[in-house]
């Protein structure tokens, strides 16, 4: 078990040897807790508006710039059949955080269409954000088994800094609902943003033993990539407080996290984050080599995939899956080995 101080200099260091020594640990960790096999999710980003205002985000609600679109159910039904023929095994259903019934409904009605295709043979992956109890309750009887929910950071004054200071961006919001998810049974999953203004290696280290603590059976974390029409990145410019790290350090601070986090937990799901590759054309490749088991092609229809900016520099053409010599998991759902170990 590695100690607070521990990760913190590990995190901090920029010796070679050293951090090829911390990925090469969790690559071995990885194949001996879960075997060898990358899974496939595919990420069907349903729409782009969102009631949430969060600072960070390019689909936040105050961003005027952003063209707004939403995908019919017939489409949605098309990428859900589409991943089954391609064997991706699981869909993640994301979009921004609405809670009107109307929207809550139309969810619960595609969770249990998608279920017919194949017989149940695809599983379903839901991010749409924070949501009331009963709306968790009522999309997992109808099929959804997995939610991911990022804490964004454990650090409550880091989380203030990064959201609107009103009643519907609150840290204990946040908790209650990924509380809720456990609770009712969902392989719940979070994740943090890596390279934050304001954030340093001891908030990292906190981090990864929040989500450890909190026992997550999946986890989804990438580097934050400003967005030009946001809030966070203007005060970054004018706030020499708030600057971030390079693209360099961001990626390498990225892959160090994934590698801690297999180390501390093994037989979690870590997923290889669609942000890596905004920094790098072979992100996904060194996250997997770093400890990442779950990769999430975007098969959203093309002509919307742009208009899904929650950050600048966001890969888009996800066409051609090239993840080396990685074993897929053709067929498989994937679910997380932590998870049952633990039920």
């Amino acid at each position: 078990m590695l100690s607070r101080k521990e990760i913190t200099e590990l995190l901090l260091s920029k010796e070679p040897e050293i951090i090829s020594n911390l990925h090469n640990k969790a690559a071995d960790l990885k194949l001996k807790a879960i075997g060898p096999k990358v899974h496939l999710r595919g990420l069907i980003e349903i729409s782009n508006i969102c009631h949430k205002n969060c600072l960070y985000c390019g689909i936040r609600k105050g961003n005027t710039f952003c063209e707004r679109y939403t995908l019919t159910d017939e489409e949605i039904m098309t990428c859900a059949k589409h991943a089954y023929a391609a064997e991706f095994g699981s869909i993640v259903i994301q979009g921004g955080e609405r809670t009107g019934r109307q929207f809550t409904e139309r969810i619960t009605s595609l969770v249990e269409r998608i279920k017919f295709i194949g017989n149940g043979a695809l599983g379903i992956t839901l991010s749409l954000g924070e949501q009331s109890e009963e709306v968790y309750k009522e999309w997992f009887e109808a099929g959804a088994h997995r939610y991911l929910l990022r804490i964004e950071t454990s650090d409550p004054d880091l989380f203030r800094k990064i959201h609107p200071n009103d009643r519907h961006h609150t840290y204990d919001r946040r908790i209650k609902a990924l509380m809720d998810l456990k609770s009712i049974g969902y392989q719940a999953g979070s994740g943090v943003m890596i390279g934050l203004p304001w954030q340093n290696a001891e908030h990292l280290a906190s981090d990864l033993l929040f989500l450890k603590e909190m026992d997550f059976p999946m986890i989804g974390m990438g580097p934050y990539v400003p967005h030009d029409d946001t809030p966070l990145t203007q005060m970054a410019v004018i706030d020499p407080m708030a600057s971030f790290p390079s693209i360099a350090d961001r990626l390498e601070l990225s892959l160090k996290m994934i590698s801690l986090l297999r180390i501390l937990v093994p037989d979690i799901n870590i997923a290889a984050s669609t942000a890596l590759e905004a920094l790098h054309p072979k992100g996904r490749i060194m996250a997997i080599h770093a400890g990442a088991n779950i990769v999430m092609p975007n098969i959203t229809p093309s002509d919307y995939r742009k208009y899904y900016n929650l950050y600048d520099r966001k890969a888009i053409l996800l066409e051609d899956l090239d993840l080396g010599d990685a074993e897929i998991g053709f067929g498989e759902w994937g679910d997380s080995l932590r998870f049952f170990n633990k039920v």
